[in-house]
């Protein structure tokens, strides 16, 4: 062998140039060491991994909680404001014993119940007063006292709103009697929340008639109370001013009834302050059935005269 290739040789013994060659077992420790650090490098990014997958979790967790409460709050269902009265008067006891003998003198003491199928949302009551004067004639009244109350619906709406509906029908009805001559519409303060008069004349065979309906709404109760007279015989006719000055004192102590069953200390007929499960039923039907016969009075006038 010549010296050249003995001193490559050498070279290769002691490794690359100026790194001296390790002993063989540091050589050993050497390549541990490197697969121990191999490995500690991989657990930080196993940690990494698994910490995005938890966060992932619970994103997923917190997303499906939030729209379950979403889904919750849609599906609720919808309320409506409960009816302010809960019940009626009597309506026959809706007036005082003062007023009815200012409005129908002669009337008996007691007046005429109207049917009703659910005396808690309606009701009616009526007077026929005849004050004879033999040769010189008589004097006729007639008195109605109407009351329909109108619960809550989440369909329809509030009984309030309900109530101002019926308000405006009855007054509509009022004004659009057949024969009616001379008709007048005024609106009354201090009675109700709304209150409207509608005037008129009738002619009929028995007399002249002056009628007069006074429709209020209290909260979610409207009160239609009407009242007519005639001079018969020969007898004077009354003046519609003097009919319409009663009939507004009728009005706002029937007003006051309706307040007065629904404080506590009332003899009202009803339930309880929420809608009731009657609320859709007595809202469903058609008021004007128990009301039409108060609204033209006149057919009833002529058959009590």
């Amino acid at each position: 062998m010549s010296e050249g290739t003995m001193q490559r040789a050498a070279q290769r013994d002691q490794g690359e140039l100026g790194v001296p060659p390790a002993p063989f077992g540091q050589r050993g420790r050497v390549r541990r060491l490197s697969r121990v650090l191999l490995g500690a490098a991989a657990v930080p990014v196993m940690l990494v991994a698994a910490g995005c997958s938890s966060d992932s979790g619970s994103d997923d967790a917190g997303g499906k909680e939030s729209g379950a409460s979403a889904s919750a709050s849609v599906s609720a269902s919808p309320t409506v404001q409960a009816a302010t009265y809960a019940s009626l008067p009597d309506p026959c006891d809706t007036l005082s014993k003062d007023t009815l003998g200012d409005l129908v003198p002669k009337a008996p003491k007691s007046g005429k119940q109207g049917k009703s199928d659910d005396v808690a949302t309606r009701g009616s009551c009526s007077w026929s007063s005849l004050d004879n004067n033999g040769v010189k004639g008589s004097q006729f009244r007639w008195l109605n006292v109407s009351l329909l109350r109108f619960d809550s619906d989440v369909t329809r709406g509030e009984g309030d709103k309900l109530a101002q509906e019926y308000f405006d029908k009855q007054v509509q009805d009022a004004q659009s009697v057949d024969g009616a001559k001379n008709a007048k519409t005024a609106p009354v303060t201090g009675t109700g929340e709304a209150a409207t008069l509608v005037t008129y004349d009738l002619k009929k065979k028995e007399g002249s008639f002056k009628q007069q309906t006074l429709v209020t709404r209290v909260e979610n109760v409207v009160v239609t109370v009407d009242y007519n007279g005639a001079g018969l015989a020969g007898e004077k006719t009354p003046s519609a001013d003097s009919l319409a000055k009663l009939v507004k004192k009728a009005a706002k102590e029937a007003v006051a009834a309706v307040t007065k069953a629904n404080s506590g200390g009332g003899t009202g007929t009803g339930g309880a302050a929420s809608p009731s499960p009657s609320a859709s039923k007595s809202a469903s039907k058609s008021p004007s059935t128990s009301t039409s016969k108060s609204a033209s009075p006149s057919k009833s006038t002529a058959k009590k005269s």
